[in-house]
């Protein structure tokens, strides 16, 4: 898995933070949402921006790591991470 143009964006509500991942098909628009960040992250609530991209890329392998099982699952289809992804035997 390579990850493409990585330029990963809060989004205006706040609420996730955007990313794209490639592989040999193609590339595919991901996020992960906030509440994911702070459950299974860290990430606190009153945090900023610069400190939710910072708590992202804290995590960045584990969250690649995740949605790359999710694309491979759903070829060609958004990947949206939530807090459920994260947990243990899942």
């Amino acid at each position: 898995m390579d990850v493409l143009d990585f330029a990963p964006r809060v989004s205006a509500d706040g609420s996730r933070i955007d990313f794209r991942l490639s592989d040999r098909i193609g590339t595919v628009g991901c996020a992960i949402t906030r509440e994911a960040l702070k459950v299974h992250f860290g990430l606190s609530p009153c945090a900023d921006a610069s400190r939710t991209l910072e708590t992202f890329s804290d995590g960045r392998k584990r969250i690649f790591a995740v949605a790359e099982r999710k694309m491979r699952a759903r070829p060609g289809h958004p990947v949206r991470l939530t807090s459920d992804d994260f947990v243990t035997g899942r």
